[in-house]
């Protein structure tokens, strides 16, 4: 992908280095901890008062010393201009629909981080908090995508912070609100479906962003479409589980089969038309 000399999106948070922990508080200061002694010398369980007088947990960040090597720093620069490149095309289309495109905030992080959806860790991967409108993303993931699941090249990254961006499409247009809603009143394996049917979406998403980029802005270079296509084949479920444990088991696919995965995002690329993209009808999947 031609990223140098690109500009950057100032949409970035970077928290790597910061180390997270819980602080714990009392309640009622000083006299808590007298009204515990009192309540002891009376007999009373002090596991119980304990409970009663401590606050609920806090997650906290404080900087730790960290140096980036020389490769994290080309690995930021780039996710930089990936997510400057979504903004153009996502405010471009969201015009054409008449509607506002907000930005999310991409957060920058190494080994565990806190977001408005809890306490998270690198090996969740990539990640989208509707909650605070961040994606959030340990540069050593996307090493580890290429090393232990083979996708590599530049645009195989560019593809997975393209979906997650799609997630904030999805998230501004109303569309995760309806599909968790409709979660919490089915049994598991159909929200699993309609999970598998959000995360496709998103898989079209990034196809689409990567048409109308190619289109503006002639991003891409030879490869770089078989690089994404082939991202999306490596995070499939089936290959993830065949990988992790040896077998499929279809119900619990949260994600979509690998080929699923690759033929959303082609249908994206390929279209480059939004409506095209319904993968909530019946046979869609």
């Amino acid at each position: 992908m031609r990223y140098k000399g690109r500009r950057q999106s100032s949409n970035v948070e970077d928290r790597r280095g910061m180390s997270t922990g819980k602080k714990f508080g009392i309640r009622g200061g000083i006299l808590g901890v007298i009204g515990l002694i009192v309540y002891m010398l009376l007999g009373g369980d002090p596991q119980v008062a304990l409970n009663f007088l401590q606050s609920d947990s806090q997650t906290t960040e404080t900087s730790t010393d960290y140096q980036p090597t020389a490769h994290e720093e080309e690995l930021a620069e780039f996710v930089a201009v990936v997510l400057a490149d979504t903004e153009d095309v996502w405010h471009k289309l969201f015009n054409e629909m008449g509607l506002e495109y907000r930005e999310p905030i991409l957060v920058l992080f190494s080994g565990q981080v806190n977001s408005a959806c809890g306490l998270s860790g690198a090996a969740t991967g990539p990640f989208y908090c509707p909650g605070d409108d961040r994606l959030y993303i340990d540069l050593l993931f996307l090493d580890d995508l290429q090393q232990r699941l083979g996708a590599k090249g530049d645009f195989a990254i560019a593809y997975i912070i393209a979906h997650e961006v799609g997630h904030h499409v999805q998230n501004q247009l109303g569309t995760l609100d309806e599909v968790h809603s409709l979660q919490q009143q089915v049994g598991q394996e159909q929200s699993n479906e309609l999970s598998v049917r959000l995360e496709l979406q998103a898989d079209f998403y990034a196809g689409i962003w990567a048409h109308h980029a190619q289109k503006m802005k002639n991003i891409l270079e030879e490869g770089d479409l078989d690089e994404a296509i082939n991202a999306a084949q490596a995070v499939g479920d089936d290959n993830l589980q065949k990988q992790s444990q040896g077998y499929v088991v279809p119900d619990s696919f949260t994600h979509g089969t690998s080929a699923q995965r690759m033929n959303w995002f082609k249908k994206g690329y390929s279209t480059g038309n939004l409506n095209e993209g319904n993968t909530f009808e019946p046979d869609a999947i």
